[in-house]
């Protein structure tokens, strides 16, 4: 069996009515690991301390964990979780619930100050999506452009597409739906009625409808059965009246549990037989489902993964696909065939057809009709003995034409029910299309499997020699392997770099780290600079460490330049699109928190006294790369100073780019350099790299 990696509607819908136990808890913290797995700390007047785990990634879920499933705290919060607590810290959860019958998830938060509505997307990529009330998108974990809809911060949010809610539609719906498909009953339930595969499969098991029987074989009573069953389903979901199951993948000998394969709201009739534990609370068998199905995965360096599992069942997709290209060129022919048959024999069609026409226009009921044909080909009517069939169901005739049996609509006359069987040969083939498109996505999964596994291998054999330049310097570029050294500085939580001559500059990211700048970190000795446009961080070029003793240093010019270049890089002027600005230049002596009379200075704002040194029409520029040694980490900062700090890095000028959408183009750009594909995942993230960019658009410098 295979695991579950994402959770299905019907999931969802049970979870969400788990979940409205909790309604006013209230959040205390929040926190992103890996870019797709949030966590959100809660506490319930009743229940104390609750995690509240969400995962757009792979695997997709939500649930509350158990407090020894969740990860520990990482280190410094990313901006995503920064945002997270700024706004919904001490917030009252006051709904769940799901978006119609699609797989997401809407959070409700009311605090006094602001409504937050948290959006979770469990299919596709995944998203994670932070809007006000009026869902204007504050932020998210992924910007999504499309036709269709737009996801980024400052747009209004829309839901994808309404999709088909089986466990509201009425009787009538339900038939529609039925009635409009022309494959078999379980396929048409799956994706026409939207239950996905599982829930489709147990609807037929739980009614006794054979599952591949064809649609136009059904019958009034099978839709009975189905609609009777589903209605109770949907009942006891709305209900809550849940008996949760978490079933194992046993060794076939001893019955030894192996894998945890699939979570349920419900005993399953599909998993009749499976070895499985009930639960008291559906979200508590998605904790152990998910923490046992992580505890699976290896980690980095251990246990090989089993790559020939992995390849021989792409081949086998790839082997039923090919089966089924075949298959649908010869449904297609088929089509063509009997079409053309129609046409090849059209006074004999002609005739049955107006036949059939008359005796019902006389009211002839369908069983006569097929008698009178029957009994005119026993007297040796040849045309009469082409009619094989009548279906008074779907008022149709079916014929046997050059070893063809077709069935055809006899108001329809020959033209239109050949071009009936045209059509449907056009929709096969377009099958065909959807099938050749899918066969390449597999070859491309197959060749990524393959590709893993020569890099497995190849880290398992003995390490070779460094590549080196001709200088003799390793080429980190090239090497396979590149170790991980980093250490986590002081000041990681500021903009900085390191200037040419290596002295340190830092910058405020909101008014508040630019108070703490000032009060705490910048010193006697230090310089302050400040782009003259308003709206632009405090920057301190910092002469001495904050546990050194500060003392008078003569900073090189070059140094105060970057410095500069940084200021205004940082400001308004870039995110006004413009290419240079003027920035100034004081000792720390000239700097107060005093405004002059008279006057009122906001949180984060400074009264400067005396007289500046100006760098004028100062150009904004910005690099970001990544170093190699002696750690390995992102730099940014201006493109002079950190050229020589990076291994490889790129340039960035204003431009259409949002903040996200560039750092992630950073990220690949810079991915893609080196052969160890796995380094800069290890080392960065897009979330990282977006901490080095500028405020406002951007764009890459060729």
């Amino acid at each position: 069996m295979d695991q579950k990696r994402a959770m299905t509607s019907v999931d969802i819908r049970a979870l969400a009515t788990e979940l409205r136990d909790y309604e006013g808890a209230k959040l205390d913290k929040a926190y992103l690991y890996d870019d797709d797995l949030v966590r959100l700390k809660l506490r319930d007047f009743d229940r104390g301390r609750v995690e509240l785990l969400i995962e757009t990634g792979d695997p997709k879920r939500a649930h509350v964990a158990d407090p020894d499933h969740v990860p520990d705290a990482p280190g410094r919060p990313p901006d995503f979780a920064m945002m997270l607590r700024n706004r919904l810290s001490g917030a009252d959860l006051v709904d769940v619930r799901q978006h119609e019958f699609d797989r997401i998830l809407v959070f409700e938060f009311e605090r006094d100050d602001a409504d937050t509505l948290l959006i979770a997307e469990l299919f596709g990529d995944g998203n994670l999506v932070v809007t006000n009330r009026d869902r204007e998108v504050i932020d998210c974990l992924d910007t999504v452009r499309l036709k269709s809809r737009t996801v980024a911060p400052g747009s209004v949010y829309g839901f994808p597409a309404s999709r088909f809610d089986p466990l509201s539609c009425s009787r009538e719906a339900f038939d529609a739906k039925m009635r409009a498909s022309d494959s078999d009953i379980v396929r048409t339930l799956a994706t026409q009625h939207n239950l996905g595969g599982l829930w489709a499969e147990e609807l037929c098991s739980r009614a006794g409808v054979e599952k591949t029987r064809d649609i136009a074989d059904a019958t009034a009573e099978e839709y009975d059965e189905l609609f009777d069953t589903l209605e109770r389903l949907r009942e006891d979901i709305r209900d809550g009246n849940f008996d949760p199951r978490l079933y194992w993948e046993t060794e076939s000998e001893d019955h030894e549990r192996t894998r945890p394969v699939d979570a349920t709201p419900m005993p399953l009739a599909e998993y009749e037989g499976v070895d499985c534990d009930a639960y008291d609370r559906f979200t508590g068998a998605l904790d152990d489902y998910f923490y046992e199905l992580d505890r699976e995965e290896p980690e980095p360096g251990s246990t090989r993964p089993d790559f020939e599992s992995e390849i021989a069942k792409y081949e086998r997709i790839i082997d039923q696909q090919e089966g089924a290209i075949e298959g649908f060129e010869r449904e297609a022919e088929e089509y063509r065939e009997m079409a053309e048959s129609l046409y090849g024999n059209y006074d004999l069609v002609d005739e049955i057809l107006a036949t059939v026409r008359e005796a019902r226009a006389n009211d002839f009921p369908w069983g006569d009709v097929e008698t009178r044909f029957d009994e005119a080909a026993d007297a040796g009517n040849e045309r009469a003995s082409h009619v094989v069939g009548v279906k008074p169901e779907s008022g149709e005739v079916t014929v046997d034409i050059d070893g063809n049996r077709i069935d055809l609509v006899p108001e329809e006359g020959v033209e239109k029910n050949a071009d009936r069987l045209y059509q449907e040969a056009k929709r096969v083939e377009e099958k065909k299309e959807g099938a050749l498109a899918a066969i390449e996505d597999t070859r491309e999964d197959l060749a990524d499997v393959k590709r893993r596994r020569e890099e497995w291998e190849a880290e398992d054999t003995e390490p070779e020699p460094d590549e080196q330049d001709e200088d003799g310097e390793t080429d980190w570029l090239a090497k396979q392997n590149i170790p991980v050294r980093y250490d986590e500085q002081w000041y990681e939580r500021f903009r900085w770099f390191h200037t040419s001559d290596d002295f340190l500059v830092i910058g405020g990211r909101s008014a508040d780290q630019n108070e703490e700048i000032v009060k705490k970190y910048m010193e006697k000795g230090d310089l302050f600079f400040h782009a003259q446009a308003h709206g632009g961080p405090v920057t301190v070029l910092k002469a001495t460490g904050p546990s050194e003793p500060s003392k008078d240093i003569d900073i090189p010019e070059r140094s105060r330049a970057e410095a500069a270049r940084f200021a205004v890089t940082h400001s308004s002027v870039w995110k006004d699109g413009k290419f240079e600005g003027d920035v100034y230049e004081v000792t720390p002596d000239q700097v107060s928190k005093t405004p002059e009379s008279g006057e009122y200075l906001e949180k984060g704002g400074f009264t400067i006294r005396g007289d500046r040194t100006y760098y004028g029409n100062t150009t904004v520029g910005c690099a970001v790369g990544v170093q190699c040694e002696p750690e390995t980490r992102v730099l940014g900062g201006p493109e002079r100073a950190i050229a020589d700090q990076v291994e490889t890095h790129v340039t960035l000028e204003p431009g259409q780019y949002a903040q996200n959408d560039i750092a992630k183009l950073i990220y690949r750009e810079l991915k893609s350099r080196f052969a160890d594909e796995s380094f800069l995942r290890k080392v960065a993230s897009p979330d990282l790299v977006q901490e080095f960019c500028p405020p406002g658009g951007s764009r890459l410098v060729e």
